[in-house]
C-alpha cells in the first residue's frame, strides 16, 4: 500500500449532531467497564456521523503476538471490541508483526528482547484463532503492520521520528523511571510508540483500544494523524481484570488465572471461585449481558436471591463461549457434584511406585502439591481427602492400591500405587 503523507492541516471541526437515543445507547455501551474515554464528546460526534451516514466507524486494536496463550485478562480489551462490533462498526485486528520485532517497552524496567521472525509468525498462527473465541470473524478485518511498516523504508522512517521529540518520549512513566535508575533505554525503544501511532494512520483509525498501560502509545497515535492531515481518533483504555484472589492482576506467574484454553470444568469451578463482590466486577468486564439485565442481577441479589445463582450464570455464559452450551451445562452439573461432595469424571490418572509411602510425598509426585511442606499445611487444615474421606494424619503411610486424591475443592487425582 502506499504510505500516507504528511500534511500540515488538519480537517476542520464540522457541525456539532444531536445526539439520537440509538447514539447514546451505543456511547453507553462503549464507557461500560472503561477506564477512559478519551476524548467522550469527539467520539460522540463520530457516533452521530456514522448513524447519519451509514458509514460504520473504524475500531483498532493493535497486538504483538508475544505469546499464543491467553487468559480472561486478556480477553478484556477483545469483549470491548466485540461490543463495538456488535453495534455495527468495523473491527480490525492488527497483529503487530513488524513492531513485535522491535518489542514493545510499556511497563518495563528493561529493554525487552525483540521476537525473531520465526516466533513471530509461530504465535501469529493462533493468537487470531484464540481471539476469534471473542469476536466475530466473518466481521472482522485482519492486518499485519508490516503491511505499511517495511514499505516506510529509511527515508520515511527518519521523516516519521522527526515528529516526536526525545522530551515527549521521556513523558513516558517507565522511560523516566529507567532514566533515573540508570538503567539503559535502547535508541529502538523510542521507535515502538511512533510506529504503532503510524499503525492508526495507515489505518485511518477512529478509535483505537488497549490497556491502561498503552494510553501513551495511543496518544501518539492521534498526534500522528494530526500530522497527516487526519482526523484523530478517539482512544480507550480498559482496566486490567483482577485474578481469582480479588486483589493482584491476573497472571499466570501468579497462579490466579484463568486460561481460555482450560477444560469447561476447571474454567466454570474457577469462575465460580471468585468472591461475590468481585462477581459485578468480572460481569462489566467479561460478560455480554446488556446493562438492563445486570441492573436486573443487582436488584435481584438486593432483594434476597443467593449470589451464587448469579454467578453461575455468568460462569455459564465464559464457559459457553470458550466451549459450547452442552459444555457449560455438563460444568455446572460436575460443580453440583463436587458441592457435595462427589468426584469428577475427567480427573488424572496417574501411576507411581514406591508402596508404601508418605501421604506428604504422594501429594508431591502426583503434582497435587508443589511441595511436601504444603502437602503438610493441606492436611492440618483439612484439605486433603483420600477416596472422600478427610486426611488428618501427616504421617500417614499409603498401601500399595488405587486411591482418589483431592486437596482443596478442584485439585483430583486417581493414584495407582504400586510396590
Amino acid at each position: 500500500m502506499t504510505s500516507p503523507q504528511p500534511n500540515d492541516k488538519a480537517p476542520s471541526a464540522t457541525t456539532l449532531l444531536p445526539l439520537s437515543d440509538a447514539v447514546q445507547h451505543a456511547l453507553a455501551v462503549t464507557k461500560r467497564g472503561v477506564d477512559e474515554l478519551l476524548i467522550e464528546s469527539e467520539f460522540a460526534q463520530k457516533l452521530a456521523r456514522s448513524e447519519k451516514t451509514g458509514k460504520p466507524l473504524r475500531i483498532k486494536l493493535g497486538l504483538d503476538p508475544t505469546a499464543p496463550d491467553l487468559h480472561l485478562g486478556h480477553t478484556v480489551v477483545l469483549n470491548k471490541m466485540r461490543q463495538l462490533q456488535d453495534l455495527g462498526h468495523t473491527v480490525i485486528f492488527l497483529i503487530g508483526d513488524f513492531t513485535s520485532m522491535i518489542g514493545d517497552p510499556s511497563g518495563r524496567n528493561a529493554t525487552r528482547p525483540p521476537l525473531t521472525r520465526e516466533q513471530i509468525e509461530e504465535n501469529a498462527q493462533t493468537y487470531f484463532k484464540q481471539a476469534s473465541l471473542v469476536l466475530d470473524p466473518s466481521k472482522t478485518e485482519i492486518r499485519y503492520n508490516s503491511e505499511w511498516c517495511d514499505p516506510l523504508g529509511s527515508r520515511g522512517l527518519i521523516q516519521l521520528s522527526s515528529k516526536y521529540t526525545v522530551a515527549r518520549m521521556m513523558e513516558r512513566d517507565d522511560f523516566t523511571k529507567r532514566f533515573k535508575a540508570g538503567t539503559p533505554i535502547s535508541v529502538h525503544e523510542f521507535l515502538y510508540p511512533l510506529m504503532q501511532g503510524y499503525d492508526s494512520v495507515a489505518l485511518h483509525a477512529d478509535l483505537e483500544l488497549g490497556g491502561t498501560d498503552q494510553k501513551f502509545n495511543l496518544l501518539v497515535g492521534r498526534e500522528l494523524q494530526k500530522d497527516y492531515g487526519q482526523e484523530q481518533q478517539c482512544i480507550l483504555t480498559m482496566p486490567l481484570l483482577e485474578g481469582l484472589d480479588g486483589v493482584e492482576k491476573m497472571s499466570k506467574s501468579k497462579n490466579n488465572y484463568i486460561a481460555i484454553t482450560e477444560p469447561a470444568n476447571t474454567m466454570f469451578a474457577k469462575v465460580m471461585s471468585i468472591s461475590d463482590e468481585m462477581m459485578w466486577r468480572y460481569y462489566d468486564l467479561l460478560s455480554f449481558c446488556s446493562l438492563e439485565q445486570i441492573a436486573q442481577y443487582k436488584k435481584s441479589v438486593a432483594e434476597g436471591q443467593n449470589p451464587r445463582d448469579i454467578k453461575v450464570a455468568i460462569a455459564q455464559e465464559i464457559v459457553t463461549r470458550f466451549h459450547n452450551k452442552q459444555a457449560a451445562e455438563d460444568a455446572l452439573a460436575d460443580f453440583v457434584n463436587r458441592s457435595k461432595g462427589g468426584i469428577p469424571d475427567d480427573i488424572a490418572e496417574v501411576t507411581l511406585s514406591g508402596a508404601p509411602i508418605g501421604i506428604a510425598q504422594l501429594l508431591k509426585q502426583a503434582n497435587l502439591c508443589a511441595s511436601t511442606s504444603e502437602a503438610m499445611r493441606m492436611v492440618d487444615q483439612g484439605g486433603v481427602r483420600i477416596d472422600g474421606a478427610v486426611i488428618s494424619d501427616k504421617q500417614l503411610q499409603v498401601q500399595a492400591g488405587t486411591v482418589v486424591l483431592q486437596v482443596g475443592k478442584r485439585k483430583f487425582a486417581k493414584v495407582t500405587l504400586t510396590a
